[in-house]
């Protein structure tokens, strides 16, 4: 393995050790809360890229899946009892079904309609949490149980999410690197030209959405266990354009722009905090920002950067004449 490829790796390395060692350096309790919610929000926005920005469908409504997750979760963990880890896997594996359920008939519609089939969806699920009080809790919410030892504090059950996203990550990551991520994009580009040489388009945007659901799922049950506490507007319309914003904002086609994405709009409302009721506004500039100026999204930007800073090493080939072929060639050009 060169050099060249080593630093990549190397890179990757030393931001998750600074990642796994940020409860030893953080400032206070609360920065490691809000390191714990970019994870949990990038574990569900690492799905959404995989149909957002690879497979080029417009779901806007991925905000339902992790209501789903969160309150699966709480009624599994807290009221019937169950072990958090069984819980966490179940809520994961609601989530594909219901992802499943609805791809199955909308994935076939249009983008723009499939975007409002998906809207439609996180709308049906605020009411039902809603109307289901006996179940859910209505209104007043729920109560969602942690994570056993080790992972019952706030150092360890950051740990435990940033574990998690880091697999997921690892899973997106070599989706994308893979045929698989080829064909999404042939997809997205021109799904008319990929169905003709072979791309089975339905089935692979069906699994991509069900993949996306599972990840919701267990973000739902990690973000209710971080929370301890959910209510019906925890999970906001407004939620789920905001993973949408995210993966728009970091570039569609990329695994490390959505990710850096997701940080900073989580983190941009800290940032900005003495003018907290500006934080819809500052949403907005960013985003015009980023579309007028970086229209392939702040990851692109990233890589230009990488780019100017240490550029690529190009090796050119050295050719060489072979003079006897060229030799015996002329001679034979020159017989009678």
């Amino acid at each position: 393995m060169s050099g060249t490829s080593l630093r990549p790796m190397a890179g990757s390395v030393g931001v998750l050790v600074a990642l796994a060692t940020l409860p030893w350096w953080a400032g206070d309790q609360y920065q490691i809360h809000l390191a714990a919610l970019i994870a949990a929000w990038w574990i569900l926005v690492a799905g959404l890229n995989l149909v957002v920005g690879f497979g080029g469908q417009l779901s806007i409504g991925h905000v339902g899946l992790l209501a789903i997750g969160a309150y699966a979760f709480a009624i599994l963990a807290g009221r019937h009892e169950w072990s958090p880890w069984i819980a966490l896997a179940a809520s994961g594996g609601l989530g594909g079904m219901c992802g499943l359920l609805l791809g199955l008939p909308s994935l076939r519609l249009p983008g723009f309609y499939f975007a409002m089939a998906t809207m439609a969806f996180a709308l049906i699920v605020a009411e039902l949490v809603l109307a289901l009080g006996d179940l859910t809790g209505g209104g007043v919410g729920l109560s969602v149980p942690g994570f056993p030892e080790p992972f019952e504090s706030p150092a360890g059950h950051y740990l435990l999410m940033l574990g998690i996203a880091t697999m997921i990550t690892w899973c997106a990551w070599n989706v994308a690197r893979f045929p698989w991520g080829r064909a999404l994009v042939a997809i997205r580009d021109n799904p008319v030209a990929a169905e003709s040489v072979g791309v089975p388009v339905f089935r692979m945007k069906l699994a991509v959405f069900v993949a996306s659901g599972v990840t919701a799922g267990l973000a739902g049950a990690l973000f209710a266990s971080l929370q301890s506490y959910i209510t019906p507007d925890t999970f906001v319309f407004e939620l789920g354009l905001f993973f949408f914003v995210c993966i728009i904002i970091g570039g569609r086609g990329s695994i490390a722009g959505p990710l850096a994405g997701t940080a900073i709009l989580t983190a941009l409302p800290e940032l900005v905090a003495p003018l907290a009721k500006l934080g819809t506004l500052f949403y907005g500039l960013l985003l015009l920002a980023v579309v007028l100026l970086v229209p392939e999204g702040i990851g692109r930007l990233f890589q230009v950067i990488l780019e100017r800073v240490r550029p690529r090493e190009t090796a050119s080939p050295v050719l060489e004449p072979d003079a006897a072929r060229l030799a015996a060639a002329i001679r034979r050009q020159e017989r009678p």
